[in-house]
């Protein structure tokens, strides 16, 4: 039970220094250059509050529960050694876990003619897919590089010549969303069961990219979609400003949403939990102990994302999009972008999926690669990326004219990082553009759309795409930066007098002597 204690004030303590420089910058916002009425206020705060215990229970759920789950699961597939068996696993997992992210149900709730479960479909079957392509990846050691380069050159090929516009920003806001809290743990551990059977030295290198590449299905997807569907900005429909005149109605306004929540992540649970338990009845058949700790770490994990969506569309949303409006509308309309990077530096740090990446990418280095320094490259990337997100809001500029060079450099630093940075650069995309994204960068880039007179689809939509392209560029300098740093340490360090010649040398060097 004090472990238990010790872990929650740990979380706590790390919710609070995600969340609280957020509402830092909102409540200067507000009480300067963007005041806002009592009652979105005092909704945003109580929003805030209930998403650090949210984020607190959820960061230890997935530690004890989710991330376990997929080593598990992605050992014994792996040690099966049938392909058609990890094959339809693979797609089966991928399928049922984008089903149930809650990232995917919000963005589908504001793409306009699109139906909600057409949309939900169609990208859960993309990611199912893409999981399959990964796995092989990793089983036949394919470099990650080749297909990024081959898949993307796909993706834009389709958007320049096939797509309507319109649905451009949409197809890679998907891609983002489809990567978050419930399908990260999962995915990114699977990678690590996975590498866990293989003995190469490649082995640990591999076990990222999994992220990275079923972040393209939904694209492709939703690029699909967008040859028979018809965008329409006129269809969107804003998020309900509330208006309440005490403290017991602010409770009522959060009280209304959570039945709607608690029963959104008990579906969403669902089809992972029975998996599992299949999984466990006929293949894995862990001791009770390890049961015991799994089903008490998914209790966290349901707690904790109710919490969360709870204060992030209750609390988060409305704030974001009146916040949008009230700026778009003031004279100084161009400080939509420094704010904007302001929020994006810090709000990245509130996703509850980063944490997980940051942590895991720390362990599977052995520290070569401090979440600190995870941290601040994402904070970067994510600054510069609403920045662009907010100047598109302003000018209206293609979000293709931001893609197409964003993505060439990322895919260029590819062939000259080394491959882990590579791997970790383009899981961190779809990981940063999590739920926070969604739930309140997305509505200040709409409301300030609306003031200023643009078109939502083409124009608001884009900013969760925008935030999962730049860390792909970040993450793979601070590779560089390490590579750098590992050679002139290697130089000014004298060579120990018993090494011998061949010790420096690696091993197909060694096999071609």
């Amino acid at each position: 039970m004090n472990h238990t204690w010790k872990k929650l004030n740990e979380k706590l303590s790390e919710a609070l220094g995600s969340v609280l420089p957020v509402v830092a910058i909102v409540m200067v916002l507000c009480f300067s250059i963007a005041p806002i009425s009592p009652s979105i206020l005092l909704c945003f705060l109580m929003g805030a509050t209930i998403i650090i215990v949210g984020t607190m229970f959820f960061t230890l759920g997935a530690e004890i529960s989710m991330t376990p789950m997929g080593e598990h699961v992605g050992a014994a597939m792996t040690k099966s050694k049938k392909l058609w068996v990890i094959i339809c696993l693979g797609f089966i997992l991928g399928f049922i876990i984008t089903i149930s992210e809650p990232d995917l149900q919000v963005l589908a709730q504001q793409v306009p003619s699109v139906p909600n479960m057409t949309l939900i479909v169609s990208v859960a079957i993309g990611v199912g897919l893409f999981l399959v392509v990964a796995q092989l990846r990793m089983l036949f050691g394919i470099p990650l590089s080749h297909m990024l380069v081959g898949f993307y050159l796909l993706v834009f090929l389709a958007a320049i010549f096939l797509v309507p516009s319109g649905f451009l920003a949409i197809a890679f806001d998907s891609g983002g969303v489809t990567t978050g809290p419930m399908t990260v743990p999962f995915i990114m551990a699977l990678g690590v069961g996975i590498s866990a059977v293989r003995s190469d030295r490649h082995a640990a290198n591999d076990s990222f990219g999994l992220v990275a590449l079923c972040s393209i299905g939904p694209i492709l997807a939703v690029l699909a979609l967008g040859m028979v569907f018809k965008p329409d900005s006129a269809a969107y429909v804003p998020p309900v400003l509330p208006e309440i005149e005490n403290s017991k109605e602010l409770w009522t306004l959060f009280c209304v949403g959570f039945p709607t929540y608690f029963k959104e992540i008990a579906i969403a649970l669902f089809p992972i939990i029975l998996f599992f338990a299949i999984f466990q009845v006929a293949v894995l058949k862990l001791n009770r102990n390890n049961l015991k700790r799994i089903i008490v770490g998914m209790i966290y994990t349901y707690l904790g994302l109710v919490l969360f969506l709870t204060g992030a569309n209750v609390g988060f949303m409305p704030a974001g999009n009146y916040l949008g409006q009230v700026m778009g509308a003031a004279d100084y309309k161009w400080l939509l972008i420094p704010v904007g990077m302001l929020i994006g530096f810090f709000i990245v740090r509130a996703e509850p999926a980063v944490y997980v990446l940051n942590k895991q990418v720390e362990e599977m280095t052995d520290g070569a690669i401090p979440a600190v320094a995870m941290s601040m490259s994402l904070s970067i990337g994510v600054a510069v990326s609403v920045g662009l997100a907010m100047l598109r809001v302003l000018t209206g500029i293609s979000i293709l004219w931001f893609l197409i060079p964003g993505y060439a450099i990322a895919l260029g630093l590819s062939f000259f990082v080394p491959k882990l940075f590579t791997a970790i650069a383009f899981d961190s995309g779809g990981v940063a553009s999590g739920p926070m994204t969604a739930t309140f960068l997305l509505p200040l880039a709409q409301g300030a759309c609306i003031a200023v007179g643009g078109n939502i689809v083409t124009d608001a939509f884009g900013a969760v795409a925008m935030v999962a392209m730049t860390p792909l560029i970040t993450i793979q300098v601070l590779g560089m930066i390490y590579q750098i740093k590992k050679k002139y340490a290697a130089k000014v360090q004298p060579m120990p007098e018993h090494i011998n010649a061949l010790d420096m040398l690696d091993d197909d060097a060694i096999i071609e002597l």
